[in-house]
Parts: structure tokens; C-alpha cells; sequence
């Protein structure tokens, strides 16, 4: 299967909202290039400017679809971001190639102190006493650690999570998160995801890193999950979170708290909203560029 690359060559400041066009036009996947990331010995470097590229499934509507990202792009500077280039290109990318793809860009990513996620072709040994690893071969799924929105999870769970506690990682996609929560002493993990190649990809990540007590299973959301957590994980856009919300509660044990994140900026007062009418009160919210993330917890 071919699959459709279109990329938005932009500014390092407009790489949140070009991900976010990309993501909400139904991108598979992200894979961002910008100067603004550290130089890595053996990595090709950007010398300027941000190119965005997301993997679609082909269909008919490829021109209509990159005249709405060349309309977006262009209302950039409307919001205070810099245009760069601001020029929307498409390319073809077989399947087979789409691993050679990734490993184009992709490479270690120290997210917090204690996290590191690195790709599993690599040989990345830790830095400092205490350090996790986390191997992946994102494929298909979309979860390398370098987008915002993973971090914000991460660096939100490392401060949630205190071990022993039963989790669910909705969306799991390239399984990082569940694979994550488990090197910070999660004892069972659940990861669901509604699509078949990230539920595939993800058992294949689990393999790829030392044995944890994770199951990956196939669910729209949380309708076919019976466990009760005591955190839940969702790292998805709003538009899919808004529906997530009301499930919530049903699923949390006593105490129990969820984590979210894929808030695009302009998404959040109907997140909180939501979290509100399901009577979860945030404890936490933290930014990163146009991207939030939060914690919240069941009202007393």
C-alpha cells in the first residue's frame, strides 16, 4: 500500500499548529524536521525553519485536502507565527519504505531527566544512573516521543505516578506511554487502541523492550473495557477526547485521576467544559507551545 506524504514547510515557532492541521485532516502519522532541535552526531540537520510531514491513507480527495492545509498555513501570521516557507508539497511513500522514513529523522529524545525514548534500531545506552529507555519502532503508529503532546504526558505522569497503580492508555499507538507508565512501577497496564496496525505495532514495541505487565487490546475508546484504573491515559486530539470524557468516571477507581493531553490551544475551555459536566476537577494544567496537558481527578 502507497501511502500519501504532504508536508508543511513552515517556521520552528508554527510546528504545533502544523501538526495540528495535519492530525485533524486525518493524518496516520507526524514526522517533523526543524532546526530548532538539537544536533545529533550522524543526523541529517535542518539549517532552518520546520518541515511537518503527515502520512495519510491515499483517497480521492488529495487536492481538496492540501487546498484546505495551504489555507490554513496561510492564516499563520493571523495568530503571531512566523509563515516560513509556507509552502504544502506532497510525495508518494510505500509501506515497505516507511520504516527507512522514520529512521530519516528520528532519533533519541531525552524528555525529562529521568526518560529518555530512543529508536530501537539505535544503539542508545543510558547517561546517567537511573535513567529509563524506552526502544521503539514507531511504524505505522504515531508516538516517538518528539511531539509535544507525548511529552507533556510523560513529564505529567512521572509527576503522578508513584508506582503500584492499575492504568489505562487510551490510544495507545506506538504503546510508548503504556510502555512508560510501566518503567514508572505501574503494576497492570491496559493499552487500547480503535486501530488494528497500532495495536499490532504496540505488542510489537513491548517485545522490544524488557517484559512489563501490559495488555494491548482493540477498543473504541473505552467501549469495550471493563477495568477500573487508577489513572487513565488519553493522548488524543480534543475532537476525540470530548467523547472520551463522560466514559471516564465509570472507569476510575476510588481516587483514581486521568491524564490528558492532544489539547490544541483553542480546544481547551471545551475540554474543561466537558471534564466539568463529568465531575472531574483539574489539578493540574501545563503548556507546552499550543499544546496543553492536565490532570484531573474525580469531585468529592
Amino acid at each position: 500500500m502507497d501511502w500519501l506524504a504532504i508536508t508543511i514547510d513552515t517556521s520552528s515557532e508554527a510546528v504545533s499548529a502544523a501538526s495540528n492541521f495535519l492530525l485533524t485532516a486525518g493524518a496516520e502519522g507526524i514526522q517533523i524536521v526543524d532546526a530548532a532541535d538539537p544536533v545529533v552526531p550522524g543526523v541529517p540537520h535542518r539549517a532552518s525553519g520546520a518541515a511537518v510531514t503527515g502520512f495519510f491513507a491515499p483517497g480521492p480527495h488529495t487536492a481538496e485536502l492540501v487546498t484546505t492545509l495551504q489555507a490554513q498555513v496561510a492564516q499563520l501570521p493571523q495568530f503571531g507565527l512566523a509563515l516560513g516557507k509556507g509552502t504544502v508539497t506532497t510525495s508518494g511513500v510505500n509501506e515497505a519504505d516507511w520504516a527507512t522514513a522514520w529512521e530519516q529523522y528520528y532519533h533519541p529524545v531525552r524528555v525529562t531527566r529521568y526518560v529518555t525514548i530512543a529508536p530501537a534500531w539505535g544503539d542508545y545506552a543510558p547517561q546517567q544512573a537511573g535513567e529509563i529507555v524506552v526502544k521503539l519502532d514507531p511504524g505505522l503508529a504515531f508516538g516517538t516521543g518528539s511531539h509535544p503532546t507525548t511529552q507533556l504526558m510523560i513529564r505529567l505522569m512521572e509527576a503522578t505516578l508513584r508506582g503500584g497503580e492499575t492504568v489505562i492508555d487510551v490510544g495507545t499507538g506506538s504503546g510508548v506511554l503504556a510502555l512508560v507508565a510501566a518503567d514508572f512501577g505501574a503494576t497492570r497496564v491496559l493499552a487500547t487502541d480503535v486501530d488494528a496496525v497500532a495495536v499490532t505495532n504496540a505488542t510489537r514495541n513491548l517485545a522490544l523492550n524488557p517484559p512489563a505487565p501490559i495488555t494491548v487490546q482493540a477498543s473504541d475508546l473505552l467501549a469495550t473495557v471493563s477495568l477500573r484504573a487508577d489513572v487513565i491515559l488519553a493522548n488524543i486530539l480534543a475532537e476525540v477526547l470530548l467523547p472520551l470524557v463522560p466514559q471516564l468516571p465509570a472507569h476510575l477507581l476510588p481516587g483514581g485521576q486521568v491524564i490528558l493531553s492532544g489539547i490544541y490551544h483553542d480546544q481547551l475551555a471545551k475540554i474543561q467544559a466537558a471534564l466539568a459536566a463529568a465531575h472531574l476537577t483539574i489539578t493540574t494544567l501545563s503548556r507546552q507551545g499550543d499544546w496543553y496537558g492536565l490532570v484531573a481527578e474525580v469531585q468529592a
